[in-house]
């Protein structure tokens, strides 16, 4: 006695339940990731578009680096605004204004110094990295994800000296990238 399956026939409306069965799980994942890692990738991948050239480093490269005794450590210019600078800003960085000339900003390194910029979350320090470059500096990163990405993982941040845990959100709209517990208030206008 041979036993035949035959597939059974679905109806075109259980199909559509179906699919919006789907949908709706798909939505719900979706949903359950945060919006602010969508945000992240489209944001790197605008900085990568408009830096393309750039050398880069991560946040993990960069913690690995400055924790390596045997290293010179890198020169961190903080490519932000006096009032972003007050907030918080890397241990040992040195705060340089987003529109100054390269040459100014890098003072008197050499022009084979090791140079990592950041700003909140890249456009300011790619900016600086791009005139770096342009004025002879070789060894130029700018930090992937700059200081919000470093806060969101919960590296040192420093103000007078003292560790502090928040950073300046620069506006509520580019604030949204930074976790909650690291987001200082938004400064008014």
């Amino acid at each position: 006695m041979d036993c035949i399956l035959r597939p059974r026939r679905v109806s075109g409306a259980a199909n559509a339940w179906l699919a919006l069965g789907l949908a709706a799980v798909l939505v719900l994942a979706l949903g359950l990731l945060s919006c602010r890692g969508l945000d992240w990738f489209l944001l790197k991948r605008s900085l990568r578009g408009k830096f393309g050239e750039q050398d880069w480093i991560t946040t993990q490269q960069l913690a690995d680096w400055l924790a390596d005794k045997k290293r010179p450590a890198p020169v961190l210019l903080d490519v932000r605004t006096p009032a972003e600078w007050e907030v918080s800003h890397l241990p040992g960085a040195r705060r340089v204004d987003p529109q100054a000339d390269a040459r100014v900003a890098a003072g008197k390194l050499a022009k084979d110094a090791p140079i990592v910029t950041y700003c909140a979350v890249g456009y300011r320090s790619g900016a600086m990295a791009q005139r770096l470059r342009a004025a002879g500096y070789t060894r130029v990163q700018n930090l992937e994800g700059s200081i919000f990405e470093w806060a969101n993982e919960h590296r040192p941040l420093v103000r007078d000296g003292e560790r502090v845990t928040q950073v300046h959100p620069y506006s509520a709209f580019w604030g949204r990238l930074l976790a909650p517990e690291v987001r200082a208030p938004v400064p008014p206008k």
